[in-house]
């Protein structure tokens, strides 16, 4: 019965890996957007570029991802903006050391860009607790950058 247990829990990866397709640039990014399909993110900080209090730092080991459920673009020069852009966040109510929410914004650009802030505030006045800025490009399955972007099937 463990055996069995094991199998099961060692495919459940594999069929969900099945079920996406990777997305390798901004353009088919923005266009699975606009045609509503839905989109994973799996950020790998650790291959990032991080920088925290004007510093360039080690980046964690640690990957996080999620659904993006609402976003925007913005078009070139909208807001004096060199490259159009894709921006979404997500925020959660987690427990390091208390209660903290923890917030993350993307913003992914024309040229591939990415860049991640994350941040924690305060539950009570919203003070910020962590400020962290993590710069990477869209991984397009050859080189090693930290964002991956999938399409669910």
């Amino acid at each position: 019965m463990k055996k069995i247990l094991l199998l099961i829990a060692a495919l459940i990866p594999l069929l969900l890996m099945a079920e996406s397709e990777q997305i390798t640039n901004f353009d088919d990014f923005l266009s699975a957007l606009k045609q509503g399909e839905e989109i994973k993110i799996v950020i790998d900080y650790g291959v990032c570029e991080m920088i925290s209090g004007n510093e360039i730092k080690e980046a964690p080991k640690a990957i996080g991802g999620l659904k993006i459920n609402a976003w925007e673009f913005f078009s070139k020069g909208m807001m004096r903006n060199e490259h159009a852009f894709v921006a979404f966040s997500k925020t959660n109510l987690i427990n390091i050391r208390g209660f903290v929410f923890n917030y993350v914004k993307f913003k992914i650009k024309d040229d591939d860009s990415v860049k991640i802030t994350a941040q924690y505030a305060n539950t009570d006045d919203y003070s910020l607790e962590m400020n962290e800025n993590f710069f990477t490009e869209i991984n397009d399955g050859k080189n090693e950058a930290g964002l991956s972007i999938y399409k669910l099937k």
